[in-house]
């Protein structure tokens, strides 16, 4: 029997007995910041990536960016591209360098990077080119490796949506980039609340960001209170002045058993975008594209396009009225140069950006979210369904 449903929201993590089980076993062990746990789940992620990376957790994405450009030593002189349909962090990251993110337009179709106008945007001055997987779906990865290697420039990817995606049967994750860094934020395919992910294969990379998480000092605390050392177990040098970074192992409990249900997470993700698309394409709308064979989607979001010229409603009235009928929804994002630091900072404006511009104007991020109810996917189709269609334009 279907039940009736007061509200649905936009997002709703799935926590298990196995997460809660494990975090009341490290509440338990009086080990409570990083430590086994981390570790366990630096192993079950190199694991799950394979192809001989090296994982390192962090409390957050725009951490483990932040340590990647760092590990790369970007400086004051450097510009690093980057996406203006994006959250804010991946940009801001660059920003902490005193170095300048170069803001660059996306395809109509993806909302990912356009690889020619990053093309363009390069300088004598560029040290890095930062994809962002936008929603869960692959950027044109061989493109943009082509393009770096071309320039001799490094390749970080953003990689918060996309997980697990795969771009010509590889993860995210196993390409040859520099570095990739995904998010366990609490709306993402898999959290731990608050943390992220740092992979690489570069050995360099991978231990300034071990030491770089932690103020810079050269051994973990856990492996100086455990490990048998020549030195005594208080004894620790700082090398740089490095961050507070590092990732808890409450946070990570919960992700050593997120992690082995993230394929089916997306699975599940995978079937509302069907019936999605399936139960909404009759409407005004664009659905997310088809990803080419050998990829996959991670569904962190489903973004539809409004035909705002087919509808008497613009964007911002369809997200009231769903909000009226308590569905939840977000916007993916304002672009960068829309944003009063941004455009003022570096006199950035729509004309420079005209397919971010126009979809920012259409887009709106329907719920999805592993557990989702039938009666909640019924609903927010019916609201869909029912505002396209009493705000349809008629024809003259």
């Amino acid at each position: 029997m279907s039940q009736s449903i007061d509200s649905v929201p936009f997002a709703r993590p799935v926590i298990g007995e196995e997460e809660i089980a494990e975090v009341m076993a490290v509440l338990k062990s009086g080990w409570l910041t990083t430590g086994p746990r981390c570790k366990q789940f630096e192993e079950d992620f190199r694991a799950f990536i394979g192809s001989g990376v090296d994982a390192i957790s962090v409390n957050s994405c725009t951490a483990g960016l932040h340590l990647a450009l760092e590990a790369i030593g970007l400086t004051a002189d450097d510009e690093v591209i980057v996406p203006t349909h994006t959250f804010t962090a991946t940009a801001e990251v660059v920003r902490y360098f005193g170095a300048t993110p170069v803001l660059v337009d996306v395809e109509k179709d993806t909302l990912c990077m356009d690889v020619q106008a990053a093309a363009r945007a390069i300088t004598p001055r560029t040290k890095a080119i930062m994809p962002v997987h936008y929603a869960g779906r692959a950027c044109d990865m061989d493109a943009i490796i082509a393009l770096a290697r071309q320039h001799n420039l490094k390749v970080i990817e953003d990689a918060a949506h996309a997980l697990p995606t795969l771009y010509k049967n590889k993860l995210i994750g196993a390409l040859e980039s520099d570095v990739t860094v995904f998010s366990f934020y609490a709306n993402k395919t898999m959290t731990t609340g608050e943390g992220g992910m740092i992979v690489t294969r570069n050995p360099d990379i991978a231990a300034r960001c071990r030491v770089m998480r932690t103020h810079g000092i050269d051994r973990d605390a856990f492996d100086r209170f455990t490990a048998s050392h020549k030195k005594p177990a208080w004894y620790y040098e700082i090398v740089a002045p490095g961050f507070k970074y590092n990732l808890p192992d409450l946070a990570a409990a919960v992700g050593i058993h997120q992690l082995k249900k993230c394929h089916l997470f997306q699975q599940q993700r995978q079937a509302i975008a069907e019936q999605y698309m399936h139960e909404l394409k009759h409407l005004p709308l664009d659905m997310p594209t088809d990803v080419p064979a050998g990829d996959s989607h991670a569904w962190h979001l489903f973004v539809v396009q409004l035909h705002t010229e087919k509808l008497s409603i613009t964007r911002d009235q369809f997200v009231m009225e769903m909000s009226a009928r308590r569905i939840g929804t977000g916007v993916h994002y304002m672009p960068l140069h829309r944003h009063p630091y941004w455009k003022n900072t570096y006199k950035l404006d729509d004309g420079m950006f005209p397919v971010s511009t126009d979809a920012f104007n259409r887009i709106v991020s329907l719920p999805i979210f592993p557990d989702m109810r039938a009666e909640e996917i019924r609903a927010v189709v019916s609201a869909v369904t029912d505002i396209c269609r009493n705000h349809m334009v008629k024809a003259a």
